[in-house]
C-alpha cells in the first residue's frame, strides 16, 4: 500500500482543521444571526452601482458579509484592484481629453485620462472621473502628476532650503535629516496631483479616487498628463 507523504498528511490535516473551524463557526449564534439576514434586490442593486460588480458576485459577497454593505463594498473593491493589478502590463491608450474653464475664464485645465478600451472611455464613471480631476486641478493647482515627475534639481533645492531652515532654527544635527525628509513628503503632497487630498472628499487622495474607478471599471486607468493655465500667471 502506498504510504501518505508528509505533504499529503499536512494538507489533509489542514483540510480537517478548516472543516472543523467552519462547522464550529456556522454553529455559533453569530453565524446564525448573519445567515438570517435577508439579502434584498435593492441591496444587490446598490452594491452593484457602488462597485460595478456583477449581480451574482454582489449577492454572494453580501451573503458572505452577512448583509454588511460596507464590508461587502470593501471586499469587492479589493478584488477589483487585484484584477486591475493583474492587467497592469496592458497598454492603456484609449480615453479622452477633458477641458475645463472656470467661470470668469481665469483658470483653464486640459487633461488626458487613459484606459484600455473605448467602451470604458464612453462610460459615465470614466467621464465623471475626468471632469472631477479637471475641477480638482483648477482648484488645487498641482505642478506634477506624481513624485517621479518632480525634477531632480527642484527636489534638491527644496531639500537644501529645508536643511538651512532647520539648522537656523537650532534643530539638533542628528535629527535634521529626518526633519528634511518629513518636509519633502509634505512638499510632494502639495505639488503632486496623485498625492493631493481630493477637493470633494479630503478623506481620499487623487490616487485613491483613480484606483476606485479603475477597480469599478475593471481596467487600467492612467492619468497621463495635464496642463493648468491661469490668466496673467507669467506676467
Amino acid at each position: 500500500m502506498r504510504q501518505p507523504t508528509r505533504l499529503t498528511t499536512r494538507l489533509t490535516t489542514r483540510r480537517i482543521k478548516e472543516i472543523t473551524y467552519r462547522w464550529r463557526w456556522e454553529s455559533s449564534p453569530k453565524a446564525q444571526e448573519l445567515l438570517d439576514v435577508e439579502i434584498t434586490t435593492q441591496m444587490i442593486k446598490d452594491l452593484r452601482q457602488a462597485t460595478g460588480a456583477g449581480v451574482l458576485d454582489c449577492r454572494k459577497t453580501l451573503e458572505d458579509c452577512g448583509g454588511d454593505f460596507g464590508a461587502a463594498t470593501q471586499l469587492l473593491r479589493e478584488k477589483g484592484l487585484a484584477a486591475v493589478a493583474e492587467r497592469s502590463e496592458r497598454v492603456a491608450s484609449e480615453g479622452l481629453i477633458e477641458a475645463y474653464v472656470h467661470p470668469g475664464s481665469r483658470v483653464g485645465v486640459l487633461l488626458e485620462l487613459n484606459c484600455e478600451t473605448d467602451f470604458v472611455a464612453r462610460t459615465d464613471d470614466f467621464k465623471s472621473l475626468a471632469h472631477d480631476l479637471t475641477l480638482h486641478i483648477a482648484f488645487a493647482a498641482p505642478k506634477y502628476v506624481d513624485r517621479e515627475q518632480v525634477p531632480a534639481d527642484v527636489l534638491e533645492a527644496e531639500r537644501s532650503a529645508y536643511r538651512v531652515e532647520a539648522l537656523e532654527e537650532g534643530k539638533p544635527a542628528n535629527i535634521v535629516d529626518r526633519i528634511v525628509e518629513g518636509k519633502v513628503e509634505k512638499f510632494y503632497k502639495q505639488v503632486c496631483l496623485m498625492e493631493q487630498p481630493f477637493v470633494k472628499d479630503d478623506a481620499k487622495t487623487i490616487q485613491d479616487l483613480v484606483s476606485d474607478v479603475a477597480a469599478k471599471l475593471g481596467e487600467n486607468v492612467i492619468l497621463r498628463r495635464f496642463i493648468r493655465y491661469e490668466r496673467g500667471e507669467d506676467l
